[in-house]
């Protein structure tokens, strides 16, 4: 059976399908990205559907629960480069992909991660002039 090679790029889970997404290649895709997120730590997974001609039922629920499994594991989702032609079979199919976000090439889709990140990573908001009132005891 093929599989799908995950490579780690910074913080981020790079999967570029490149072969006829299968159901058991799949199923192993997802499996193996949950080992990768936990393994490496990484809070972001941009996987890349551009080379795919074709995204039947099965491949899309498939797509869902990795981005669902990817989040309780603390990681974003991303599915870049889809097809105007895959986008449509997708909505006639029915299937909203929850939990999916998606950008048109790998450059947004990290943009959109990094974005994500610091926004569930906000800065201290503390002035440095003023007195840490947390250190101050009263007697």
């Amino acid at each position: 059976m093929e599989r799908v090679p995950v490579l780690k790029i910074g913080d981020i889970l790079l999967v570029s399908i490149q072969i006829d997404m299968e159901d058991q290649v799949a199923l192993q895709l997802q499996e193996d990205l949950a080992e990768r997120i936990v393994a490496t730590g990484c809070h972001g997974v941009i996987i890349d559907i551009s080379a795919l001609d074709i995204v039947d039922s099965f491949v899309g629920r498939t797509l869902a629960t990795i981005a669902s499994v990817s989040r309780v594991l603390d990681a974003e989702t991303v599915v870049v480069g889809m097809r105007p032609a895959v986008a449509i079979t997708l909505v006639e199919l029915g299937l909203s992909l929850p939990g999916i976000r998606t950008a048109l090439d790998v450059e947004l889709g990290i943009e959109m991660l990094a974005r994500a990140r610091q926004d569930s990573d906000p800065e201290p908001d503390f002035d440095e002039d003023e007195p840490d009132t947390a250190a101050v005891t009263t007697p």
